[in-house]
């Protein structure tokens, strides 16, 4: 759904910047500064969108790592030797590595994307509630939300990879005793390994019925696989609370998103605006037609008050005239309040009577 917000949007900026170029040229110096805001705005857009595209490039490779840990974590499952177990760990841990920093480059780009949009809003143009500011807007919501699931899974994954390592612990602890453990003894082992309290009546009692030698392997893989999960937590605690110093702003991002009222009161503040903006757009339409000439129109019909005209144009019909006397005009099929008329290359407008 953001590919294809995205690629919407540029394709809009570009409709907009073809658009601005056919526009009639004739409002001067008034519209050379609105193109120069409009050419802004869009490059400062297109400049968003593309840094956009790099978060979600980021997130979609954090989440093919997620991919890569859960199939490490249900290898780690069949695994006894000490050396296999380790190697899985440093794999485990080398990718939770990765996953941090980029989560920090996500978290460092879209708060550089907020800067950027409350500088945008500066501009003529991009104010709250224009369509470049709503583009820009939806766009960082989405990947908040796309954060926010990307969030949600790694701390399944968490929650995961430590009840999986209760139940490993549980069944070597009745391999070795031929007892189920309780969740207090499993916690004891898990909180402190082999060297602790729990670890040591766990030894005890596994060496008094079946001897040192039979139990120490299991022993060895329990405190290895003991030294893998406290490792593997300490990291994904670290990227979890790279997550949490994002997530209040995700669910104040996601309850504005969700709050219908707030969408009604907005969309029909933006009808309000687009009104305005139409009756503003007509004004400019209206007066791009006229000609600001230094000539006035005693000057163009001369003191006698007649003079030839080349041509008389009212709206897209053009017919052969002439002015016989100031104030009044008279045409071969055109009777009309306002002409404009071309006099030896000079454009002017001119309220006029009609003739009966």
């Amino acid at each position: 759904m953001n590919d294809l917000m995205t690629k919407s949007f540029t394709s809009y900026v570009d409709l907009k910047k073809s658009a601005m170029k056919d526009q009639d040229l004739e409002a001067g110096l008034e519209h050379e500064l609105q193109m120069q805001s409009v050419q802004q705005s869009d490059h400062n857009l297109t400049s968003f969108l593309h840094e956009a595209e790099l978060v979600k490039t980021e997130m979609n490779s954090i989440r093919e790592t997620l991919v890569q840990l859960e199939s490490a974590n249900q290898e780690s499952k069949t695994l006894h030797n000490p050396d296999a177990l380790k190697a899985n760990r440093r794999q485990i841990n080398g990718d939770i590595v990765t996953v941090l920093k980029k989560a920090k480059t996500i978290k460092a780009r879209l708060e550089e994307m907020d800067r950027a949009n409350a500088e945008s809003r500066r501009l003529s143009g991009c104010k709250q509630g224009t369509p470049v500011d709503r583009t820009r807007t939806a766009v960082a919501n989405g990947l908040r939300k796309k954060l926010k699931e990307l969030m949600m899974d790694f701390q399944h994954l968490r929650q995961r990879m430590m009840s999986e390592y209760k139940e490993t612990v549980g069944r070597r602890y009745f391999t070795v005793t031929g007892e189920e453990a309780n969740e207090e003894v499993i916690e004891k082992i898990i909180s402190s390994g082999t060297d602790g309290q729990g670890g040591e009546e766990f030894m005890s009692k596994a060496i008094q019925e079946h001897g040192r030698g039979k139990v120490l392997e299991t022993v060895v893989e329990i405190q290895d696989r003991h030294d893998a999960a406290k490792e593997i937590e300490t990291s994904l605690l670290e990227l979890h609370q790279v997550f949490l110093d994002m997530a209040v702003m995700v669910e104040a991002q996601g309850e504005k998103m969700d709050d219908i009222e707030h969408h009604v009161m907005n969309a029909a503040h933006y009808v309000n605006d687009g009104t305005k903006n139409l009756k503003t757009a007509n004004e400019y339409q209206k007066q791009s037609r006229k000609f600001k000439g230094k000539k006035s129109w005693p000057e163009l019909v001369g003191a006698s008050g007649q003079v030839a005209v080349d041509v008389i144009e009212r709206e897209n019909r053009r017919v052969d005239a002439f002015i016989v006397e100031e104030g009044s005009i008279v045409t071969t099929d055109i009777r009309c309040d306002r002409v404009r008329v071309f006099v030896n290359g000079n454009n002017f407008v001119k309220d006029v009577p009609k003739i009966g």
